[in-house]
């Protein structure tokens, strides 16, 4: 019996699927649509698509990238959710921070949001712990009894708790939270030294509620798909692992950039394969772009991540997201100006030309107009309304007092602009010229402006994948099993002793994790987090394995300079006024899985000929010729105008640049010298 492992990422329009053969390597890939209302449903979908009645039991393993919690929280759904905190700091949340997000350059106009958890929902617990976790006064047993009676009578049943400095003792809320096992037994309970052994009071307590958020919707989720299941699964995290289903309800926090994750990895790995180990990666799809930067083969990460208003420290890959996909609604400002997004037409009703009651004009309906996609999608699953979306630009048009075919590329043209501007931010406001990198655009929708950023941005080449609408579910099947631990240690003079304990500890911790999942080979990265003394944030920079001595110091402070020099353009190397202070030690636990191979596809043999032709408004209508991909070989060029298609998506190849396919059969764009 053959072995087949299936990776499967749920976006806002599409399931995307991929199933590998473990024997023969051969890859295989569907799509389907998504279900927004019941997301397990499209997942099942797709499982059953892709195995077209073969055995299930072939499957070994299947790998889900999921929205579920991310869309929780993007649409602000979070309700009877309670946080405890010690006595005296009840406003932790009220407060917050004094910064005022990006766009508002002006304070005056910026109104600070309603908190996560409303005031009247807060209680505090006395006891209190300094922060070297040092007891100062003892846990109140009964005020915390009073608490979890309050939270019960009240019918609240998600709780997070976040008393000061527990990331350095968390006695006290492990207390806490066996009081409400015992006096509120329905109640589910996220602890902020599980959750985030981290200092910073408010981003602690604000990750720790997220956390307590999702829980009850992900653990009913997880749930569902494990009553469909024969095979157990795992769910691809933030951080650029993996975790098992059975783990990962516990700490799903981790999975809020899931989907968007699995598409960097999986686009690293193509662009590595191919040469090119630092790139910029753009995941097009039909309710937003997602944009990442890889560095030497590995995605950038941050521990200073937002989901939507709420920051989330943990460990993330770096990824800007903008409301600009193929489902991006354009529409009229109230001063009579084209808009596009970030609002989405989705899955339900979709785009005006899929014809399930959409009534706003989308890019996907402008593409349809100038003939830049087929007027069919899936290889003719899914037939487009061409006389429908020509009727609706028209209208869109006539209220604008333009050409349907000037509004139409103007809808093209601020979609454009709008995914360049989060390239930029990734880029350029990280110290980084955009003109360095390739861009691997994949996805539904990533390949279709591939020209037009080119231009815009000064890229050197755009690079897209085989089947560039399944490489997030691809890269669920290039990803290791992966777990990250933090203790905070502030100090200037760094103890070795007390380091190579913490380390050791957080290391035992990850081994115990990996040994869960089933991993005899473990692999530990350590990293620690360090500033200049008088400084608010800190730089993350790699640490060596092996022993904590003078020269395993020496060579993370000498990371720190030249990593803050880069970021910030200089550092103190030798100024003893500008005092190096060690902040958080890292360690990630890494339970390794052997990766699919990449094949070179055969050498082209004579020029490529189109399949037909198709009229095509670029800078004019004219006939265009449009091109199977699977027809095309290594070495074939492409001169624009042409269109090349394949089953999930389409790259129009505009006048004045040339599209040549690579060894392994990735399509190279550039505009002609």
């Amino acid at each position: 019996m053959r072995s087949v492992r299936i990776g499967v990422d749920t976006g806002g329009t599409f399931t995307d699927v991929v199933m590998v053969d473990e024997q023969t390597g051969e890859i295989v890939t569907t799509k389907t649509p998504s279900t927004p209302a019941n997301p397990a449903d499209g997942f099942m979908a797709g499982i059953e698509k892709i195995l077209n009645g073969a055995d299930p039991r072939e499957v070994a393993q299947i790998v889900h990238g999921t929205t579920v919690a991310t869309n929780q929280l993007l649409e602000e759904r979070v309700s009877d959710l309670g946080f405890i905190t010690t006595e005296g700091f009840e406003f932790v949340l009220e407060i917050g921070r004094q910064s005022v997000p990006d766009g508002y350059g002006n304070s005056y106009f910026w109104v600070k949001p309603p908190r996560i958890v409303p005031v009247h929902r807060v209680k505090t617990v006395g006891g209190r712990l300094d922060h070297l976790g040092r007891e100062v006064r003892p846990f109140d047993e009964e005020g915390a009894v009073r608490v979890a009676r309050w939270f019960r009578d009240r019918g609240i049943t998600a709780i997070g708790v976040c008393f000061l400095h527990s990331y350095a003792n968390p006695d006290h809320e492990r207390r806490m939270r066996d009081v409400i096992a015992r006096e509120h037994p329905d109640a589910v309970v996220s602890i902020s030294s599980d959750v985030l052994r981290e200092y910073r009071e408010y981003e602690r307590s604000v990750t720790t509620l997220v956390d307590a958020a999702v829980k009850p919707t992900m653990r009913r989720y997880i749930a569902n798909l494990e009553s469909r299941l024969r095979t157990p699964f795992s769910v691809m995290k933030s951080n650029g692992g993996v975790l098992s289903a059975a783990e990962v309800v516990h700490q799903p926090i981790t999975t809020v950039l899931s989907g968007p994750a699995a598409g960097a990895l999986g686009a690293a790995l193509i662009a590595r394969t191919a040469g090119h180990p630092s790139v910029i990666t753009l995941d097009g799809g039909g309710t937003s772009t997602d944009v990442a930067v890889v560095i030497d083969g590995e995605p950038s990460l941050t521990t200073e991540g937002t989901i939507g208003r709420y920051p989330c420290k943990i460990p993330m890959i770096d990824i800007v997201t903008v409301g600009a996909g193929g489902g991006s609604i354009a529409w009229i400002s109230p001063e009579g100006t084209l808009k596009v997004g970030p609002k989405s037409a989705g899955a339900d009703p979709g785009p005006i030309c899929y014809g399930k009651g959409g009534t706003e004009v989308t890019v996907t309906d402008a593409h349809v107009f100038l003939g830049r996609v087929p007027p069919h999608l899936l290889g003719g699953e899914i037939p487009l309304d061409l006389d429908a979306a020509r009727a609706a630009i028209e209208a869109l048009a006539d209220k604008l007092g333009l050409t349907p075919e000037r509004t139409a590329t103007g809808i093209l043209e601020i979609s454009a602009f709008n995914q360049s501007n989060a390239i930029r931010q990734i880029t350029v406001q990280r110290g980084l010229d955009v003109r360095d990198f390739p861009l691997v655009t994949f996805g539904g929708s990533g390949p279709l402006l591939a020209c037009r950023l080119i231009d815009i941005l000064g890229l050197p080449a755009v690079i897209v994948p085989p089947d560039p609408g399944n490489v997030s579910a691809f890269g669920l099947l290039t990803v290791d099993v992966k777990n990250d631990y933090v203790r905070t240690y502030v100090t200037r003079e760094l103890s070795l002793d007390t380091a190579a304990a913490i380390l050791g500890e957080l290391e035992a911790q990850a081994a115990e994790a990996l040994n869960r999942e089933g991993f005899t080979e473990h692999v530990y990265q350590r990293s620690a987090d360090l500033r200049y003394y008088g400084q608010a944030y800190e730089v993350r920079v790699p640490a060596p394995s092996g022993p904590v001595d003078e020269a395993w110091r020496d060579t993370v402070v000498a990371a720190f300079h030249e990593a803050h020099e880069k970021l910030y353009g200089y550092a103190y190397r030798d100024d003893p006024r500008h005092a190096v202070e060690w902040v958080n030690l890292r360690v990630s636990g890494i339970g390794p899985i052997t990766r699919p191979t990449l094949r070179r596809i055969p050498a082209a043999d004579g020029e490529p000929r189109p399949d037909h032709t198709r009229r095509v408004f670029f800078e004019k209508a004219e006939e265009t010729p449009v091109y199977r991909r699977s027809d095309l070989a290594a070495g074939a060029v492409i001169r624009g105008p042409a269109v090349i298609e394949e089953y999930g998506s389409t790259l129009p190849v505009h006048p004045g640049f040339t599209a040549t396919v690579d060894a392994y059969g990735n399509l190279e764009v550039r505009r002609d010298r």
